[in-house]
């Protein structure tokens, strides 16, 4: 199956260290060669990077590896192709407008042969994945439930956690969904996470000898959470989510959680 890497800061923070043991996994340490991609939200606006070839030998990756874009929020997908065709159109983040802003999606999973029965509304696929099928349909309901940002922000929440509770009954869904304040993962098998804070310390890296001094790159007040299929370090404490829970992240720290 694919892999998912997600970042979620206090501060524009750049994600070169997470991301160089990640890009290992598409091709290097893992299975993952069917492409990949990467979406950062800074500054109020958008960009992404997307590559059908493993991201163990894609230039661009590498690029991203050098050059720190900084950014409250991250999403990243390297994909084991399941479904659909090894392409552009196929490969994640995928990405739609709702109320003026971009979403950002990815998935981990696969789900069964009925998820093309999810009747989609406003919004269509461009390839052919399920994944991209069942985000069509997810923005789809989202957005005839709340055609305007909703005044209550953790209806939204609660609605989106039943949305991907029901995607689940479909196969294995795990997700990272973002409107460029909020960070939302959602754990249908597996899914791990980590909190960064002072006081900072070392971390070194499972799929690459690469090690950091956080204190040396950081403030007191800075706060950053990274979320990963498999944990990327190995001298520190993941926390693993639970099947069937929800987590709503900005600035770094948890806002919601829901469980089934």
């Amino acid at each position: 199956m694919c892999e998912l890497l997600g970042m979620s800061a206090n501060v524009p923070t750049d994600i070169c260290f997470s991301f160089s043991g990640f890009l290992h996994r598409g091709g290097g340490t893992g299975p993952h060669r069917d492409g990949w991609g990467i979406a950062f939200y800074e500054a109020g606006g958008y960009r992404d990077f997307r590559d059908p070839h493993p991201s163990v030998d894609s230039p661009i990756a590498r690029l991203i590896c050098d050059y720190p874009i900084k950014s409250h929020v991250v999403i990243s997908h390297i994909r084991q192709a399941n479904v659909g065709e090894v392409r552009l159109a196929n490969t994640h983040p995928f990405t739609r407008e709702m109320w003026g802003r971009p979403w950002c999606y990815a998935h981990n999973g696969q789900l069964s042969r009925e998820w093309s029965n999810l009747p989609l509304s406003f919004y269509r696929p461009v390839g052919t994945t399920d994944s991209e099928h069942a985000f069509c349909w997810l923005m789809g309901e989202l957005r005839r439930a709340f055609p305007d940002p909703p005044d209550d922000p953790e209806a939204l929440w609660q609605y989106l956690h039943r949305l991907c509770e029901h995607l689940r009954t479909y196969g294995v869904f795990n997700l990272l969904l973002a409107d460029g304040e909020h960070l939302y993962t959602y754990c249908s098998t597996k899914l791990a996470h980590i909190t960064r804070r002072a006081p900072f310390g070392r971390a070194s890296l499972s799929d690459a000898e690469l090690a950091v001094n956080f204190a040396e790159h950081t403030t007191p007040d800075d706060v950053v959470s990274v979320i990963a299929t498999e944990p990327l370090t190995d001298n520190e404490n993941w926390v693993r989510m639970m099947p069937g829970e929800l987590l709503v992240w900005r600035d770094g720290d948890i806002q919601g959680r829901y469980h089934t």
